[in-house]
Formats: C-alpha cells, sequence, structure tokens
C-alpha cells in the first residue's frame, strides 16, 4: 500500500467515522472503498466500449487502395511498425 495524506472537511471526517464505526473498518479504509467505487464509475463499460468501436467501424477510407486490409491487417501492421 502507499501511505497517503488527505484533508477532510469536518463533516466528511464524522461521516467517514460514523460508517467506519458501523462496519467495524478502519477510516482509511472506508476511503479506499470510496475511491475503487469512484474510479470504478469512471470508467466506460464493455458495452459503452463496444459502442464505439461499432460506431468507427468502417467510415474511413484506405487511403493505399488496399482492399483486403481485414484479412491482412497483421501483414500491413507489420510493414509499418516492423
Amino acid at each position: 500500500m502507499v501511505r497517503t495524506q488527505i484533508q477532510l472537511t469536518e463533516e466528511q471526517a464524522r461521516r467517514v467515522r460514523r460508517i467506519a464505526q458501523q462496519e467495524g473498518v478502519s477510516m482509511a479504509e472506508v476511503i479506499r472503498r470510496c475511491v475503487d467505487r469512484s474510479l470504478e464509475d469512471s470508467r466506460p463499460s464493455r458495452a459503452e466500449l463496444w459502442e464505439k468501436v461499432l460506431a468507427v467501424a468502417g467510415r474511413f477510407e484506405d487511403s493505399t487502395g488496399a482492399e483486403d486490409v481485414s484479412e491482412r491487417h497483421d501483414d500491413y501492421l507489420n510493414g509499418i511498425y516492423g
């Protein structure tokens, strides 16, 4: 674990302390759980990611004129990146 120092308002500290007492855990554990929930909420869901992928699929032209990119994508990428 990484030791971190934060500052809470009096109200936040009171609420975190109350939850910690109710759940029988440390204040640090309550804060870690809140951070985990917040980070989880900020990540797009798998469904949202697929929606974005499908929204752009097929929307761009290949400037090289290649018509077999979907079949030979690895060859093309290897040619570009070595």
